[in-house]
């Protein structure tokens, strides 16, 4: 009779054992890789350097400082809130109660974006935007227009001012810094590629100038 042959038994108790051990959840694993992870050289280089698009953001902000806004409302209510709306924003702010303190202000001042009430007495918004287009040393300025008319006419005697952005009373604030905040970064731009030019010298394109408005 042959002798008996040992069959090696699987260690059930150990491979149980070690299934019960790597039954965690793996949210509960996952959650631990952040703390793991910088500790054994394994985190990737987005997770352990500052969000680019964070610092591009900061840096976005940090180039405002730099830029104007007018404010031109013949209500003091109106201007006051809008100057409390925009003051959360790092530009210098200035303000005119009517079209032609925004006119002489123009002159004087490098302002890269006006918020322009509409309707306005001895010079309306139309007209102050006309002018603003129409000359060469403000043609590239931002005009954000901000009315109570709702007729399309409105709008459309708007944008043949030159208006670049349009609100409508009552101006919603979040509504309000995205507009602005949009305008700006695309006049930063701009003013950018402008100096860009004259270091190349290349010449700058004329652009036509707008026929006054009816």
């Amino acid at each position: 009779m042959s002798p008996a042959i040992e069959t090696a038994q699987p260690r059930s108790t150990e491979f149980a054992t070690i299934g019960r051990r790597s039954q965690r959840p793996w949210r509960t694993v996952a959650a631990t890789l952040p703390r793991t992870l910088p500790t054994l050289g394994l985190m990737s280089r987005s997770e352990s350097s500052p969000d680019p698009q964070s610092s591009m953001l900061d840096a976005d902000l940090s180039d405002l400082a730099a830029a104007v806004i007018l404010l031109v409302d013949d209500n003091a209510q109106n201007l006051e809130l809008m100057q409390a709306y925009i003051e959360s924003l790092p530009c210098r702010l200035l303000t005119a109660s009517d079209g032609i303190e925004a006119v002489e202000i123009l002159e004087r001042e490098h302002v890269d974006l006006v918020l322009l009430d509409v309707m306005m007495p001895r010079m309306s918004g139309f007209e102050v935007c006309q002018k603003i287009k129409s000359s060469p040393g403000t043609r590239s300025t931002v005009v954000i227009m901000v009315t109570a008319l709702h007729e399309f006419g409105d709008y459309e005697r708007a944008y043949d001012s030159g208006a670049d952005d349009f609100l409508t009373k009552p101006v919603n604030k979040l509504e309000l810094l995205i507009r602005v905040k949009s305008q700006l970064r695309v006049r930063l731009l701009m003013k950018q590629l402008e100096e860009l030019r004259r270091r190349l010298g290349i010449p700058e394109q004329e652009e036509p100038e707008l026929d006054a408005a009816p």
